[in-house]
């Protein structure tokens, strides 16, 4: 089975971060493994504490992980400090990642910071250069590029970000205005722009998370770029629209992770 490691903050109340990345690796067929940046305690309602990893223990973590099972891909998330972003992009570059998700985590849903503002440039620098793909959303690709965006303009925005020096870019369109939400997938060569109809709902914690996970677990299982965004665009858009029959908590509610699965609700 192919193997998914995420390397991301734990949630406490299960709907994004660590939780959410091994949910949506299993929902899409690939074996989840972890290492943990932070701890926070979260709910629907919002973060109430950040507790950060030593890096020297989210290094032994990755090497535990490299030393047994290795990984056929690599997803980040929530990496807080600049030391840990250091730490993170020293441990891929020693292991020889090749298949990297990075997912530049800045806000939480109810929008407490995730991402200090000096990391920023560490993330810029040492991490995004790594990544076979990252997966801003249109806030985070604002401060990647240091401009406001507009949506007439998200193409030329893709290739401005691509130019940071990953291999592709997902620059996702969900906090966008219109009928539809969609993502504008570009590689230098292929550009896909994934359709789907948007969908007013609350319930929209850890979609990101999500949505980077299961391009993550679809690049392990050996799609190429652009067949890993469609699959993972149409994985989060059942996981969305599944979301309000969850009805947990009382705040931004989880996606619906396990859509195709029968339970009771």
């Amino acid at each position: 089975m192919k193997k998914a490691l995420t390397i991301a903050g734990s949630d406490s109340g299960g709907g994004a971060g660590i939780q959410a990345d091994l949910k949506s690796f299993s929902a899409n067929g690939a074996f989840g493994m972890s290492v943990i940046t932070a701890l926070t305690a979260q709910n629907t309602l919002g973060v109430t504490g950040v507790y950060e990893i030593p890096t020297d223990f989210i290094e032994q973590q990755i090497d535990a992980v490299f030393a047994d099972m290795g990984a056929d891909a690599v997803k980040t998330g929530m990496l807080s400090s600049p030391e840990i972003v250091a730490c993170v992009a020293k441990s891929l570059k020693k292991h020889g990642v090749e298949n990297l998700v990075v997912d530049p985590v800045m806000v939480a849903k109810g929008g407490s910071p995730l991402l200090k503002d000096e990391a920023v440039e560490t993330v810029k620098s040492e991490l995004i250069p790594l990544a076979k793909v990252i997966t801003p959303n249109i806030p985070e690709a604002e401060v990647l590029l240091g401009r406001r965006l507009e949506d007439a303009h998200l193409e030329d925005a893709a290739a401005e970000l691509l130019e940071l020096g990953c291999r592709s870019v997902i620059l996702k369109g969900g906090h966008g205005e219109g009928e539809y939400s969609n993502d504008i997938y570009y590689d230098g060569e292929n550009l896909v722009i994934l359709k789907a109809e948007r969908k007013s709902t609350k319930n929209t914690h850890g979609t990101g998370c999500t949505f980077a996970s299961a391009v993550a677990a679809w690049l392990a299982r050996g799609k190429g770029g652009p067949e890993a965004a469609a699959e993972a665009k149409s994985y989060i858009t059942n996981a969305i629209a599944g979301a309000d029959s969850l009805n947990i908590g009382s705040g931004h509610g989880p996606v619906d992770h396990f859509f195709m699965l029968e339970r009771d609700k």
